[in-house]
């Protein structure tokens, strides 16, 4: 991960410089594992965010939180602000130059007497924590408790004293380290990055492959196929990194590809590895951790919310998709009904032939050039009775594919319309558009819920824009809600409307305002048709497009469903790197 033992050590002296003797003057807890400290420091105000995320566990001085509070302060909450609301952070260090932040903080305890305790961020992937102690070293709360039952290794309860991690044996890069003592711990056919971030603290795979590259050895090297004089180079390099963090010097910077408009990692050291990519730098590594985490925490909380949503509409789909199958079978059979009225008919002419106790019967079929047919009986009708249960099988598969043709025509509609809720869930950005979802699903019936929510046809969310070549918007619909919008209310008649051919997808719509586009422009709205699908991964995607004039709504559709006429065809292929040539507008 990128939060290493570097970035840790770089961020710990950046806290320590800005909130050293700060008082801490609020506490929340806007979410189940994570805090926000707002402190105040020398006239100004700081929010220090820590979190215990087991997928992005991070902490970080912060510029844009706007998360919103429980109205009810989880228990956690409550502890740090009895304990260290009010209070002023004496100290903050890394502890062994391990992921682990101690804040020290003094503050008055019940008997009005100043008291140290400690607030511990040990940011650890999963096993990720926050945990308060006492100047003792007693643990006095955490947000993640974890008992006998979860860990036998280490409890972390109210009451039970504190313990570090268990340690990893590593070598500690702040003492000198010789290529003998570092070699002494590795096998001959040990890969050489593997063994940089398994036996030296504080250095990640990120940090290992850069210590590989700026050497000039293969990530892929064995130790046996590496010369001493380039282990020499290793461990100055793995020294020199070091002797930086030793002397407050950073490089806090993130990686960009601006071809595919990605973040890709950040470090407080010069990534060198990456020359081909952007290098985006910044003064703070606070500010490096808050850019890089900011879009892929709110998706990973959005999948945490959608998580339950997705899977009721995920089983839904599998039963629709199943009574599919299951009637396209059915129809195939009851495309045969006429040879059951072909026997009935030819049991009736030939009833002269036939008598009760027959097992078959072989006749001449006029309806087939007079070529003889077997005809099974059963022994114990009459000839008519035999006749008769071959035009009863007749007409109840005539019926039944009428009726199933009926069927299927609705639950392949349901199916369509399934398809485009799972793919407006992947496309939300935000927990508003999740609630327009989720609303909808209501009012169409697939979800339960208390509070029927009020119709509403203007979504609350923002509706995704971009700039064409040409200087026309070109607007992309995340959900149902947005699409209807956007095609039924935003879009003139001579606005050009695209969708992915018979795919789930977004609903585009290229406001030209009559006048004529080029064709840059509409493979520009058609990528973004097709990125914004459930195609997106494929190539040569086939995207409809016609005038908003020829796009119609039938009555009793479900939302987000439309025809269409009159349309062409273009073939695009989507990717991060063709998207991110298309100007996005910002509101």
């Amino acid at each position: 991960m990128s939060f290493d033992g570097i970035v840790v050590n770089s961020l710990s002296r950046e806290l320590k410089k800005t909130l050293g003797n700060s008082k801490i003057d609020k506490v929340y807890q806007p979410e189940k594992d994570e805090i926000c400290l707002k402190i105040r420091a020398r006239q100004e105000s700081y929010k220090l965010v820590i979190s215990a995320s087991a997928s992005n566990p991070r902490t970080y001085l912060a510029d844009m939180y706007e998360k919103t509070n429980p109205k009810k302060a989880p228990v956690f909450c409550m502890t740090l602000r009895k304990h260290i609301q009010g209070g002023i952070i004496t100290d903050i260090e890394q502890v062994d130059f391990e992921r682990i932040i101690k804040i020290s903080v003094e503050s008055y305890d019940e008997l009005k007497e100043k008291t140290l305790k400690y607030l511990f961020v040990e940011i650890m992937g999963k096993h990720s924590n926050i945990i308060l102690v006492s100047h003792s070293g007693k643990i006095i709360d955490s947000i993640k408790r974890i008992p006998l039952s979860v860990s036998r290794l280490r409890q972390v309860l109210p009451g039970a004293e504190y313990e570090l991690p268990p340690s990893q044996n590593k070598l500690n890069p702040l003492k000198k380290i010789s290529v003998e003592e570092f070699k002494t711990l590795l096998k001959e056919d040990d890969n050489i990055v593997k063994s940089l971030y398994s036996n030296i603290l504080g250095i990640s795979p990120l940090v290992a492959k850069e210590v590989c590259f700026r050497s000039g050895v293969s990530v892929d090297s064995k130790i046996n196929e590496i010369s001493l004089s380039k282990f020499n180079e290793i461990m100055s390099i793995v020294e020199g990194i070091f002797d930086d963090l030793k002397n407050d010097i950073d490089y806090p910077n993130m990686i960009i590809d601006t071809k595919k408009d990605k973040i890709v990692e950040f470090s407080s050291i010069e990534l060198k590895q990456y020359q081909d990519m952007s290098d985006i730098k910044d003064d703070s590594i606070s500010a490096i951790i808050e850019q890089y985490y900011l879009k892929k925490d709110i998706k990973d909380r959005l999948n945490q919310k959608s998580s339950s949503m997705k899977k009721s509409i995920s089983l839904r789909l599998d039963r629709v998709n199943n009574k599919i199958k299951k009637q396209l079978k059915e129809l195939r059979e009851s495309e045969n009904a006429h040879v059951y009225k072909t026997k009935g008919e030819l049991i009736t002419s030939y009833i002269y032939m036939i008598k009760k106790g027959m097992e078959s019967v072989e006749v001449l079929n006029f309806y087939d050039e007079n070529n003889p047919i077997m005809i099974k009986l059963n022994p114990n009708l009459s000839p008519s009775e035999n006749a008769q249960k071959y035009f009863k099988k007749y007409n109840k598969l005539k019926n039944a594919n009428e009726e199933l043709t009926k069927l299927l025509i609705i639950n392949k509609e349901e199916s369509e319309y399934l398809d485009n809720i799972l793919l407006s869930i992947d496309n939300s950005e935000n927990s508003q558009e999740l609630k327009e979802i989720r609303e909808e699903l209501v009012r169409e019936g697939y979800l339960k819920s208390r509070n029927m929510p009020k119709k509403n046809n203007k979504p609350k969310t923002v509706i995704m824009k971009y700039l064409s070549s040409n200087g026309n918007t070109i607007m992309v619909g995340r959900n149902n809600k947005q699409n209807d919008y956007l095609t039924l209310k935003m879009a003139d008649n001579d606005d050009y409307w695209f969708h992915t051919k018979d795919i789930p997808g977004s609903h585009v719509l290229l406001k030209c305002a009559g006048k004529q586009v080029n064709d840059e422009e509409i493979k520009e709205a058609a990528t973004l048709a097709a990125y914004y699908s459930k195609a997106k991964m494929s190539s040569n995607v086939p995207i409809d497009y016609t005038r908003k004039k020829n796009v119609k709504k039938p009555s009793g559709a479900k939302p987000g469903m439309v025809i269409y006429e009159k349309n062409k065809t273009v073939y695009v292929t989507p990717s991060d790197e063709e998207k991110a040539k298309i100007k996005k507008i910002e509101d």
